[in-house]
């Protein structure tokens, strides 16, 4: 059994594993039950079997192409080789450590308080996979467009509104991206703000939990036009300038020149500009934020936890202030967009930070590999579910 109090010499990490592992991880959950997270053997075998390691680069399986002939019992049948696609996976290593002090006992009563500390810190983990997905998403959306096929895959799945998101936004988005292969999408991360207009206008219901005592409260987690809707403020939100006109609330007019006043701003800082008009004097613009969702569909993620070697410990530190009993937490875990290669082209240390995530150096299209790129086949941007929406609410 796990122990009930925080303490170092009790402590039984493969109880405590068993403990946070039945806390439901709601984004995770959300993931699997929408298809948008999807299972790989080939990740779970490379990555155990390879002593720790902290790269790889697999065969993409499935991607056959070539023209048929004619079956018509005189032409001959020819069969024709093809090219090899490989995808880099990083595996993502995060680890913290807590005292005591940082974890909140229930109030209520009836658990006990590592019961307490067990949900917290399966809270915790939740929160630390949805933000390694966002840097990931960010990351793929960074790619170099100076490649022709990456410039295709981020113009094609983007779409930009300057406005708020309307009832059709979504459908045109998905759309855009894949075409007839839109069914597909059954997953969309948002920020609040989104959220709520898309709330108050009917669109946007969110889902419900029913707690031990019989009390019901709303998640992060709502339903949109039968997809899933996960709401996260992490996602980003940038703060800048729309197009307004003198009526508008809150307009600024534009000056050309001289200090901002409480109904002007200056050309040279009316910036970043969500429009596409070329901002002169005399125009009119009002501060806004443009806020960006990512639709994701069947398979658009491989994931796969490889786990940590000791993924729960306790130790205790005598000197310190008489005595700290410290937990930590270890996690290794791989989230692999499909169709779309970690390159690895800026990272210094074994696992990437969230900073090198999002770094769109380090992702590309999964291709065949040749130097050159106009002799490259690429993967049919068509076939990746995953879909970006640029809005100002």
């Amino acid at each position: 059994m796990a122990n009930s109090k925080f303490d170092a010499k009790s402590f039984n990490p493969e109880a405590f594993k068993y403990m946070v592992g039945r806390v439901p991880n709601l984004t995770l959950n959300a993931l699997k039950k929408s298809r948008a997270l999807a299972g790989n053997p080939d990740i779970r075998a490379v990555f155990t079997s390879q002593n720790g390691t902290g790269y790889a680069r697999l065969a993409m399986r499935g991607l056959l192409d070539g023209d048929a002939v004619n079956y018509d019992g005189e032409t001959d049948i020819t069969a024709t080789s093809t090219k090899t696609f490989e995808q880099g996976m990083v595996v993502v290593g995060r680890a913290k450590a807590w005292t005591e002090k940082d974890f909140s006992y229930d109030i209520t009563g009836g658990v006990d308080f590592m019961g307490n500390v067990s949900a917290q810190v399966a809270e915790y983990k939740d929160t630390l996979d949805q933000k390694t997905l966002l840097s990931i998403l960010k990351g793929v959306f960074a790619m170099p467009t100076t490649d022709a096929k990456n410039k295709e895959f981020v113009e094609k799945h983007s779409t930009t509104i300057y406005a708020p998101m309307s009832a059709t936004t979504l459908n045109s988005a998905v759309n855009k991206a894949c075409g007839a292969n839109k069914q597909k999408f059954s997953l969309v991360f948002m920020h609040s703000d989104v959220a709520t207009n898309l709330e108050n206008m009917k669109l946007l219901e969110f889902m419900k939990q029913t707690d031990g005592d019989g009390i019901q409260k709303d998640l992060t987690l709502a339903t949109w036009n039968g997809r899933t809707v996960v709401v996260d403020d992490d996602l980003p939100a940038v703060t800048g300038y729309a197009d307004a006109d003198a009526e508008t609330p809150g307009a600024l007019k534009i000056v050309a020149s001289g200090e901002d006043g409480t109904t002007t701003i200056n050309l040279a800082k009316a910036t970043p500009y969500f429009g596409t008009r070329t901002l002169a004097a005399d125009m009119y613009v009002v501060p806004a934020t443009q806020y960006t969702t990512f639709i994701m569909g069947n398979g658009a993620i491989s994931y796969e936890d490889i786990g940590a070697k000791v993924p729960y410990e306790m130790a205790r530190d005598p000197k310190t202030n008489g005595g700290v009993d410290t937990l930590y937490m270890r996690q290794r875990k791989v989230f692999s967009p499909y169709g779309i290669s970690y390159e690895k082209k800026s990272q210094t240390k074994l696992s990437p930070t969230d900073t090198d995530l999002e770094n769109g150096q380090n992702w590309t299209l999964v291709h065949s590999g040749e130097s050159t790129a106009s002799q490259r086949t690429y993967i049919n941007h068509k076939a990746i579910p995953i879909a970006r929406i640029q809005s100002l609410g």
